[in-house]
């Protein structure tokens, strides 16, 4: 089954021009990928399996007018949710020149008006509140608590993209749950969890 037909089975609520700007998005992630290195996946099924990874947690996400995604990389998940999303305000921070220069041609190219990018390390951001934090493949749970301290309140939801070992990361003390899906592991935490 393809992407299209995978995400309209379950239900994801995606607008109309979702599927015209993945596709120029992974035409563009192939070219630059060849040059720079920007992700391990190479072939359309893998960056597939990226994409649906990414825009998944729309099924259980509340709405919100913000999203600061950690660590975007090559744009998994922040960009991807940013196109699936046009009506929230989606800031990605990647220290990484190649990566970032990338994620700023994609934003022009697509005309993603609610995309900003930021080419720092997040812990030297100004601080901010967002209403929704996301981060995949960065680091462990109590370091992301800690790197997203200066951009969260009690309201605030963090969803961290893990794998099994998410049970070893989490205890009693951070208010989460985990939304299993049949590669991942989606850890949704409260903003008001502390870095213990």
């Amino acid at each position: 089954m393809n992407l299209k037909t995978v995400l309209l089975s379950e239900n994801i609520e995606l607008p109309d021009n979702f599927f015209h700007n993945v596709q120029r998005y992974k035409e563009h992630l192939f070219k630059w990928n060849k040059i720079h290195n920007l992700t391990g996946a190479k072939d359309e099924k893998a960056i597939d399996a990226f994409i649906h990874d990414a825009v998944f947690p729309i099924s259980f996400l509340p709405k919100a007018k913000n999203l600061l995604d950690i660590g975007t990389g090559a744009g998994f998940p922040g960009m991807i949710l940013a196109m699936a999303l046009p009506e929230t305000e989606v800031t990605l921070v990647e220290p990484l020149a190649k990566r970032a220069s990338f994620l700023q041609f994609v934003k022009a190219d697509l005309h993603l008006a609610n995309v900003t990018v930021v080419k720092k390390r997040v812990e030297d951001m100004e601080p901010q509140i967002f209403e929704i934090i996301t981060s995949r493949a960065v680091t462990d749970t109590k370091m992301l608590l800690k790197l997203s301290e200066n951009f969260r309140d009690t309201n605030s939801k963090l969803l961290f993209y893990k794998g099994e070992k998410v049970y070893d990361e989490v205890d009693a003390s951070i208010k989460h749950q985990i939304i299993r899906a049949k590669n991942r592991h989606y850890l949704l935490v409260q903003g008001d969890s502390n870095a213990t």
